[in-house]
């Protein structure tokens, strides 16, 4: 058994959370913050049962401006 740490970028989106993983491309969502990512994290290992994980880095994530009217 393989253990890897993985990141969740999570959103809300209206009553939901909506949490996505940029290594794998999965993405879950649920009522609360937790149970997205909950739920994202069961997305991730069912996804890894059926589909071998490349190595892949970890993402590199930043903040920019933006200027709009």
């Amino acid at each position: 058994m393989n253990v890897r740490t993985f990141t969740a970028v999570v959103h809300k989106e209206e009553n939901l959370y909506v949490a996505e993983c940029p290594e794998v491309g999965t993405v879950s969502q649920g009522t609360t913050f937790e149970e997205a990512v909950a739920n994202l994290k069961e997305a991730t290992e069912l996804y890894l049962e059926e589909f071998s994980l490349s190595d892949v880095g970890r993402p590199i994530l930043t903040t920019f401006e933006a200027t709009y009217a």
